[in-house]
């Protein structure tokens, strides 16, 4: 799973998302901290406008492509995209088939319910939870408690679910800090697996509308985001595209 596919900008896993939870669970827990980011069509528009937060994806160890939807609109313009790999079913598979009996997760985020529920069905796995306070981007201080916390609870995997490109930053700050394990940067998909968000049906996800699922669910919080401003994606795909298209004329 060494092979990776250049996709707007970032280096991208080409590998279906059983493949990466492997080799995710493949890593020692007591290695140095590295993590995970799963961007999708957000996390590119905002690298887009924000290119300070490069180095938080440059920095991880593990890059996968987190929307079936832009791969859909990447391949009828004819661009080189890596295959999907969501974070929720990345976690799904590491939960579900890679983890033994005294196993050490650590949280940062989501909801106590959701932890509870992961309790339940994960009863032989040490659970270590810190709910940051609310505003956590504009709080150094709760930040610095959060990363602190990480630290102190190092475990095999640490799952940050506090939004990205906030989880981003903590894993970095994690990472540099001394921190180990491996650590994942999967936004809402503990509370899918959990059970305390419902997921989209499968066979939406397949067609690539998991977002507009979640758009039904959650007009007020998603609908500026999904209906205006990752509509900026078909212009860096369009740019891609042209850019292929003069290094493929240069040649």
């Amino acid at each position: 799973m060494t092979d990776t596919v250049s996709f707007l900008g970032l280096s991208c896993i080409d590998a279906d998302a059983g493949a990466v939870a492997g080799r995710l669970a493949q890593r020692p827990a007591d290695a140095p901290f590295a993590y995970l980011v799963t961007p999708n069509a957000d996390h590119f528009v905002r690298l887009a406008r924000l290119p300070a937060l490069r180095p938080l994806y440059d920095r991880a160890e593990w890059r996968c492509l987190d929307s079936r939807a832009l791969a859909h609109a990447a391949r009828l313009l004819r661009l080189a995209a890596p295959r999907v790999a969501t974070g929720a079913d990345i976690l799904a598979g590491i939960l579900d088939r890679h983890l033994t009996p005294g196993d050490r997760i650590t949280i940062i985020g989501t909801q106590a319910a959701g932890v509870a529920a992961l309790g339940l069905r994960l009863a032989n796995v040490e659970l270590a939870h810190h709910q940051p306070p609310p505003r956590l981007a504009q709080d150094a201080e709760g930040f610095a408690q959060a990363v602190a916390f990480a630290i102190a609870n190092p475990a095999r995997f640490t799952i940050l679910a506090v939004g990205s490109p906030l989880q981003e930053r903590l894993a970095a700050a994690i990472s540099a800090g001394g921190g180990t394990g491996v650590g994942l940067c999967v936004g809402a998909a503990l509370d899918f697996w959990t059970g305390v968000a419902p997921r989209a049906p499968r066979w939406l996800r397949r067609m690539g509308l998991e977002w507009l699922f979640r758009l039904w669910r959650e007009p007020r919080r998603l609908g500026r985001r999904y209906l205006r401003d990752d509509w900026a994606i078909v212009g860096l795909l369009l740019v891609a595209r042209w850019r292929d298209g003069r290094a493929a004329g240069a040649r």
